[in-house]
């Protein structure tokens, strides 16, 4: 399970409510649970005691830009992980965004139910002023490491509610765009606007499984089922709740990215246009 939102903010006007969130997701899933971080001057995994917290805190407080990759375990290639790129953004390129990513193991879902991952997901959204953001399924690998999108290329086209995040690369170029169509969908603004607002959006929405929220700050989040599904097209289950919210947002999706390794450029627009087509 993957938690995102994309913010067209600065990292110190942002830094606060990350750090608030980081302190909501330890609840959610236990204080000690994250016990690993990535050294940036270093390169290698660091223990997160008292004083690689104390260390972080300074990071996130002084710089006017930082990154965070915090995890479970440094040799976990699942489990619990927080990601986090805090831009300044004060000048050009227009479409980079500060993106905080927080990742839970299905097991976390299949213990405490979709309703609490769903709550864990809005107290994180609370805080933050995104653009946009989604929460569902995904892939789980390493960004870093090359050659990981070609041994799940396969399973990516069968499974079209697995999401392939690639939250460092993504934020470069997303802007206020949409990050595909997911299990929980946060919509802010300017798309929010542009749909004509919540009741806009809720007469486009025809599916009895989908729900429109409203939240603070002229934002929403749509939902689409009870679950979060993966969906399977060797079977037929095709997904089309979010086929119908991909027809919807269409003019407002983050298409055309580099494709990842492993596809070809037409492997690419497939399954970036997967709902679409």
């Amino acid at each position: 399970m993957s938690i995102t939102f994309h913010m067209k903010r600065s990292h110190q006007e942002l830094v606060h409510a990350v750090m608030r969130d980081l302190e909501v997701y330890r609840r959610a899933v236990g204080a000690l649970t994250l016990g690993w971080y990535a050294n940036p001057y270093s390169g290698d995994w660091d223990e997160l005691d008292d004083k690689g917290w104390a260390y972080l805190q300074r990071e996130m407080l002084e710089e006017p830009a930082t990154h965070l990759w915090l995890r479970e375990s440094p040799s976990a290639t699942t489990g619990y992980e927080v990601l986090y790129h805090g831009r300044l953004l004060d000048t050009p390129p227009a479409n980079d965004m500060t993106v905080v990513s927080f990742i839970l193991p299905t097991e976390y879902l299949e213990e405490h139910g979709p309703k609490r991952v769903r709550e864990l997901a809005l107290e994180l959204a609370a805080e933050l002023p995104f653009s946009s953001g989604h929460a569902g399924l995904a892939f789980n690998f390493p960004e870093s490491v090359l050659g990981t999108t070609e041994r799940i290329r396969d399973l990516s086209f069968r499974y079209p509610g697995l999401d392939i995040p690639q939250v460092q690369f993504d934020s470069l170029a997303i802007g206020t765009r949409v990050n595909g169509v997911h299990w929980l969908n946060f919509l802010g603004q300017p798309v929010l606007g542009a749909l004509g607002g919540v009741e806009g959006l809720r007469a486009r929405l025809r599916s009895p499984d989908t729900t429109v929220q409203e939240l603070d700050g002229e934002r929403a989040v749509v939902t689409l089922g009870k679950w979060p599904e993966a969906g399977d097209t060797e079977r037929g289950h095709a997904l089309p709740e979010h086929r119908e919210l991909a027809r919807v947002l269409e003019p407002w999706l983050f298409l055309g990215r580099a494709p990842f390794d492993g596809f070809s450029e037409a492997d690419m627009r497939r399954w970036e246009r997967r709902f679409l087509d």
